[in-house]
């Protein structure tokens, strides 16, 4: 880089760690400061060389940053960012991958228990005094479940791994089989749905999973079957979702993520039988900073000449010239 210090533009705040790293790197631009967005960008716009984003990128304000070259993205999703625009236009897109595996396949095993052992409803019925009327009922199991992987990249292996300690059988739907994991594959996820007792998505967003479980596939799964969400919310046909556990077509389900959030359905908030998660699969205070540090480290490699950690693949490195 020919710049000392190179303009960066941040749209919403991140975490103090995050700014105080890139104010000593770069020249810092608080897009959430401003008191008129487009006051405050018509002068610093030209400038701009970097974004770090933890908000919807797209291409229309891509496109008013000439000198645009990085988007550093905060998250292992990037279906925010106009990835696809981004790379056709020469900027490379970042996010934080890996640093949050094994929190995420954390929170998804506790989700998954909470929905099969009712756990929350258990905490629920003790502080209403109602065991001291009777015992709380008994509940579901794993013991006797299968559980089929909506998805198995890694935060999905991550899953699995866990979900084989546990002794619970595991088996995986993806576009293609993976051929180091000796997991059954099935192409078609329908089947799946047909042969397991419990579906856990963790895949992207995006148009290519947009409903990928739909009315169909809950259908398939079954009245003894359960549902636990921890990919992006775009991938459940959340009305399907809604009608099948009113009538009763699956069991149960535990969602962490949803398509409107944080606006999450009154009928799923009114439904006692479901367990449900304010988005919090990465929420520890140890992976965020993990996350966050990526972010950084992303921007400096780039600002060194050096190739950044993590581009996402539609923004492969060196990016194509315009």
């Amino acid at each position: 880089m020919t710049d000392e210090r190179p303009d960066i533009l941040m749209l919403r705040p991140m975490m103090p760690m995050v700014i105080e790293q890139l104010e000593k790197a770069f020249t810092l631009h608080k897009l959430w400061e401003a008191k008129d967005r487009e006051a405050f960008l018509a002068p610093v716009a030209p400038k701009v060389r970097a974004v770090a984003a933890n908000t919807v990128i797209d291409a229309s304000l891509m496109s008013r940053l000439p000198k645009l070259e990085i988007v550093a993205s905060f998250g292992v999703g990037y279906d925010d960012v106009d990835a696809k625009w981004a790379g056709e236009n020469s900027i490379v897109v970042t996010n934080t991958p890996n640093v949050l595996n094994e929190e995420v396949a954390d929170t998804a095993l506790g989700l998954l228990l909470c929905t099969v052992r009712q756990l929350p409803q258990s905490d629920r019925y003790l502080r209403a005094g109602k065991w001291l009327e009777k015992t709380f009922p008994l509940g579901q199991s794993l013991r006797d479940r299968t559980v089929g992987m909506v998805g198995l990249g890694r935060i999905g292996m991550a899953i699995a791994r866990r979900l084989q300690a546990m002794n619970v059988p595991v088996v995986y739907h993806a576009r293609h089989a993976k051929p180091d994991t000796a997991f059954r594959h099935y192409p078609n996820l329908i089947d799946m749905a047909r042969d397991v007792d419990v579906l856990i998505g963790i895949v992207p967003g995006g148009k290519d999973t947009a409903k990928l479980i739909d009315a169909k596939v809950l259908e398939a799964l079954g009245p003894n079957g359960i549902l636990i969400n921890v990919g992006r919310g775009s991938s459940v046909d959340e009305q399907a979702l809604i009608k099948a556990l009113k009538e009763k077509k699956i069991l149960s389900a535990g969602l962490d993520v949803f398509v409107d959030e944080p606006r999450v359905p009154k009928e799923l908030i009114d439904m006692d039988h479901v367990v449900l998660f304010p988005h919090v699969g990465s929420s520890s205070v140890f992976t965020r900073a993990a996350m966050a540090q990526l972010v950084v480290d992303n921007l400096l490699a780039w600002k060194a000449g050096k190739p950044p950690l993590t581009p996402v693949p539609e923004t492969p490195w060196p990016p194509k010239r315009r």
